[in-house]
């Protein structure tokens, strides 16, 4: 059986349980709640017309943080919050598809792929007789790396609203947020 303890809002959050894997928990709690998570009438297309790239940390906490409720934004994360291609094809789809006209970008500080090592981590799946047709992301500086995704983005063919495209740099210890401006 599950146990559960409830969140800051009241929410029932899973714990930890070796009894049961953590997807059959997910399922049973979804079950559950149904009438509560479901959407009826709500458009896939987001209220704000915004749409979020963002680390996939578990610290990042992006609703609260940005002032989103659920149908304000389409939330895309990945490793890093980085710009790779499938976030460039998601946000195409987000504009050409579902009329977002504005993106905002969110790194933090702390991120695992912050001094990580592209040549060990592809050493490692090589020994696994992976060969992966992507790279890891890893970065020295944050402020940086975000620059060079926001140049990414404002340059991409593929995105037809480039001219809102905005990053942020996410401190977890502090909770504050502060812009990053692109590179020139």
């Amino acid at each position: 059986m599950r146990e559960e303890e409830a969140g800051a809002g009241g929410e029932q959050r899973l714990r930890s349980d070796a009894s049961m894997p953590m997807a059959d928990q997910m399922l049973e709690g979804a079950e559950g709640r149904a009438a509560e998570l479901a959407a009826p009438g709500l458009s896939p297309r987001p209220r704000l017309r915004i749409a979020v790239l963002a680390c996939m940390d578990t610290r990042i906490d992006l609703f609260p943080m940005l002032g989103l409720a659920r149908g304000d934004a389409h939330i895309i994360r990945n490793a890093g919050g980085l710009a790779t291609d499938d976030a460039i094809r998601s946000l195409s789809v987000s504009q050409r598809l579902l009329g977002t006209t504005e993106v905002v970008v969110v790194m933090h500080d702390g991120c695992g792929l912050h001094g990580a090592s592209e040549d060990e981590f592809a050493e490692g799946l090589a020994a696994d007789g992976v060969l992966p047709t992507w790279r890891l992301g890893a970065f020295d500086d944050v402020e940086q790396t975000l620059g060079h995704s926001l140049a990414r983005l404002r340059s991409s063919r593929e995105l037809p609203a480039r001219g809102q495209i905005r990053g942020f740099v996410f401190n977890p210890e502090t909770g504050g947020l502060r812009e990053v401006e692109a590179e020139s």
